[in-house]
């Protein structure tokens, strides 16, 4: 049992859960709790760490699995939550190709994210995508990074299933789209009625910055623009809830 958080094993996941630079260069992240770790992909997780309670509940959860127990004084010191659950893992990520996100045989449905920066918007738009059934999402570079624990967390799991990839270049991605036939669309406050959208066929949604929505730029290249319709005096939406009403009337229209 590891029951001293300078272990060199322990530093290191220190270092994953604080910083991005360190996952970037592992090519790993890092996954907590019951749920996390029974739905992870056995061929990706490269090591996990217990509580001796944890372990002695779920033992059937470790087998062809490399693990290790701590000590609970060390698991709160790798731990991200306030209330641990006493298991840890380290997962290997896994890439993607935009080429793989645009060339799907059902007809596709995208999110393109522009500078996302709250990792719970993020979270739950992956979450939330896979039970919309979107088939990918594209991110700009300077979004926040999908392996911030915070992110993982909101997933709930889906991380493991949604395909998604960063890219430096958010205009090329735009004029690819073309290439493919996918309907680009912006969601600005200047938009047309979403509700009277077709989206039976191919399409992207553009999402912007929380504070700031969608750069010009991006917005232009756009083939339409889209609102949701609101009541009162409310002028937007949270970018993870715009997304989700976006999504799920896709679903609708596809059913």
């Amino acid at each position: 049992m590891i029951e001293s958080k300078q272990n060199q094993q322990i530093r290191n996941i220190i270092k994953l859960k604080k910083q991005a630079k360190e996952r970037r260069k592992q090519k790993v992240f890092l996954v907590e709790g019951l749920r996390m770790f029974r739905e992870a992909p056995k061929d990706r997780v490269m090591k996990a760490y217990a509580t001796q309670v944890f372990y002695e509940k779920y033992n059937m959860l470790f087998q062809d699995i490399d693990y290790e127990l701590v000590s609970d004084k060390v698991f709160k010191e790798i731990s991200d939550t306030v209330t641990p659950q006493g298991v840890l893992a380290i997962i290997r990520q896994r890439e993607w190709t935009i080429e793989e996100l645009l060339q799907k045989d059902n007809v596709p449905c995208l999110l393109i994210l522009e500078n996302l920066q709250d990792p719970g918007n993020l979270g739950t738009i992956i979450r939330t995508g896979e039970g919309a059934g979107i088939t990918g999402v594209i991110m700009s570079r300077d979004t926040v990074d999908i392996y911030n624990p915070k992110v993982i967390r909101s997933t709930m799991g889906s991380i493991y299933r949604v395909p998604f990839v960063y890219v430096d270049d958010l205009p090329s991605v735009m004029t690819r789209l073309e290439t493919y036939q996918i309907h680009s669309y912006a969601a600005r406050l200047d938009g047309d009625n979403i509700y009277h959208c077709n989206l039976k066929k191919s399409c992207a949604f553009l999402i912007g910055n929380e504070g700031n929505g969608l750069t010009d730029e991006i917005s232009c290249m756009a083939n339409r623009y889209i609102k949701i319709p609101m009541c009162g005096e409310v002028e937007s939406l949270n970018a993870a809830i715009a997304a989700t009403v976006l999504m799920y009337e896709t679903m609708r229209q596809r059913l």
